[in-house]
């Protein structure tokens, strides 16, 4: 029964927390009944079933909770950009197999050496072919890192990451790219993906941008959803792979237009002649004036700021790039 005089009273807010008296649930069952009870309880709370879903890996790794690993993949990439002030990027994709300069001038010179002593050898005859090619390309390297450096000045500083610099995270040009903006203090992204062997991220990404996606599609998404532009660099499958779909989704108007640059016009000319699949009528003439060709990290940057003024567009660059 309640006291009539205390009913009026209010009474102190309870603690977020404690309570003066422990609820029953928060007691193991006593063994004084029930010798087992102890190790029954212990037994249920250490079951796979017990464990809360967003802990228990086993269950998060089973097929039917793809649509939450999903929504997952997504939003901690997604909350940890919004939270570094990641408004427009410059994604960069490329070739894995580029190496920087100095690296292969060394594997140049290892292959070169390794055949003067076995001259016979087809197997090292292909591998200074290989070695060649690699040296040429290495120039490419050189014009993301450059690349690279000019995004990371085109903002208000280096703590200005409105307009950040994103990549696959991998080796190759997209390590340079990175690699470009650390050079001049500033962060970029770095988006690597799970693979079925261990796939490291280059060591020039920001620390609080570095991240491991599971599904190739969230990343796809990430790469696009505020891409002002494309530069793509000569690469492998995975480079044309995210370069078709791009176009593809531009082509269709599925994205909005956006400058779509690649690097390298006689690598690109042998491996794609658009001007062919225009003539067997298979794309529109306007198709081809989707992307264009450069040659130098300048060359690249001015292009795309060129592109935006037609367009009546505006990146987040208070500061010229050249300054």
């Amino acid at each position: 029964m309640i006291d009539d005089d205390s009913s009026n009273t209010v009474p102190r807010p309870a603690d977020p927390v404690k309570r003066r008296e422990r609820l029953p649930g928060e007691k193991a069952k006593s063994n004084r009944e029930d010798p087992q009870a102890s190790s029954r309880v212990a037994a249920l709370i250490n079951s796979p079933a017990y464990r809360p879903a967003d802990l228990d890996v086993e269950f998060l790794n089973h097929d039917s909770a793809r649509g939450a690993r999903l929504q997952l993949d997504y939003l901690k990439p997604e909350l940890l950009l919004q939270n570094a002030g990641v408004e427009e990027t410059i994604v960069v994709f490329g070739g894995t197999r580029i190496r920087e300069p100095g690296e292969a001038r060394r594997e140049f010179d290892a292959a070169a050496k390794a055949l003067r002593r076995k001259p016979n050898s087809y197997k090292l005859r292909r591998r200074l072919r290989v070695a060649e090619k690699r040296l040429a390309s290495s120039d490419y390297y050189r014009i993301a890192r450059e690349f690279g450096a000019i995004i990371g000045r085109a903002g208000a500083g280096p703590s200005d990451c409105r307009l950040t610099l994103m990549t696959g995270g991998g080796p190759g040009i997209m390590e340079a790219a990175n690699r470009g903006a650390a050079d001049v203090g500033a962060k970029s992204i770095g988006l690597n993906i799970t693979l079925p062997h261990e796939q490291f991220p280059n060591p020039y990404i920001a620390e609080e941008m570095c991240f491991s996606v599971r599904y190739f599609a969230i990343r796809k998404l990430h790469f696009l959803l505020r891409a002002r532009a494309l530069v793509v660099f000569p690469g492998g499958f995975g480079t044309l792979d995210e370069l078709f779909e791009t176009l593809n989704l531009v082509q269709t108007r599925k994205i909005k237009p956006l400058p779509i640059v690649l690097v390298g016009q006689q690598f690109w000319r042998r491996v794609m002649d658009v001007d062919f699949v225009a003539a067997e009528g298979l794309v529109d003439s306007e198709d081809l004036e989707l992307f264009w060709f450069a040659e130098s990290a300048q060359q690249i940057w001015d292009g795309i700021r060129e592109w935006h003024g037609q367009a009546g567009s505006a990146l987040h660059c208070d500061i010229p790039a050249n300054r």
